[in-house]
């Protein structure tokens, strides 16, 4: 016979699990959209023992756009971030990225791809009508993963161009700790001590800074966050870097 204590204990952890779930930022009446968020931050946990500081950074959802800018590490990074942020991030991922047997995957997420081998700016266009819309954009101004360890790559002069045009608000992120692997995307089964911190928001739309100098800007304060050295890119990237390409 239950008791009172089991039937009151269960009807809490019903209750809690539903509160739980519920999460109106992410996809507002999408459930499946509201399980994998909650999956993702299950994940980030158990498997890379995620921990988050400066989450008082994290701007809440107004009538402004909002750019989340990160260092690359590891293909896992787009997962770490959105376990992080508490609402909807759509991430700008290179094309040559795109594993096809994920493609279920990149469609759920609404991924905006860009070509980072040709002057096609389908991809550009696309982040920069979702910015303007209000909506919140993730993206590596790196453009690729960062070798070595803790060295940060020159920043693309597309992220610039994207945030004087859009007007967004920009939350810097600094993301360290990720496991190695060879491709990018080993990273998401091998385990690790990773950390998320959010930098404080940046909004560049009163200052007079021209696009690159936006992008340089960005980097100076994630250098001066972290103490870390500037890289070179390799020298088939140089090209595409100079495209202004913000993948």
């Amino acid at each position: 016979m239950l008791t009172f204590g089991v039937v009151a204990a269960f009807y809490i952890a019903i209750v809690a699990l539903c509160y739980w779930l519920s999460h109106p930022e992410i996809r507002p009446g999408d459930v499946r959209a509201t399980v994998c968020f909650r999956f993702m931050q299950i994940y980030a946990r158990l498997v890379h023992g995620l921990r988050v500081t400066g989450r008082e950074h994290i701007p809440v959802r107004g009538d402004r756009p909002i750019l989340v800018v990160a260092n690359h590490t590891a293909g896992v990074d787009p997962i770490l971030l959105q376990a992080a942020v508490p609402y909807e991030v759509r991430w700008v991922m290179a094309l040559d990225m795109r594993l096809p047997i994920l493609g279920p995957l990149w469609e759920f997420g609404r991924v905006i791809f860009v070509d980072r081998n040709s002057r096609d700016g389908t991809g550009v266009r696309e982040a920069i009508r979702h910015l303007a819309h209000g909506g919140v954009l993730g993206l590596f101004p790196e453009g690729q993963i960062e070798r070595p360890r803790e060295t940060l790559l020159p920043f693309q002069h597309g992220v610039g161009m994207m945030i004087r045009r859009t007007g967004a608000i920009v939350v810097p992120v600094v993301i360290a700790g990720t496991p190695d692997g060879d491709p990018a995307w080993a990273s998401l089964w091998k385990r690790s001590r990773s950390t998320v911190r959010f930098l404080p928001p940046v909004d560049y739309s009163a200052a007079t800074l021209k696009a690159d100098q936006i992008s340089t800007d960005l980097r100076r304060r994630f250098q001066e966050a972290t103490g870390w050295p500037i890289g070179d890119p390799p020298e088939e990237d140089v090209a595409a870097s100079e495209e202004g390409d913000a993948c």
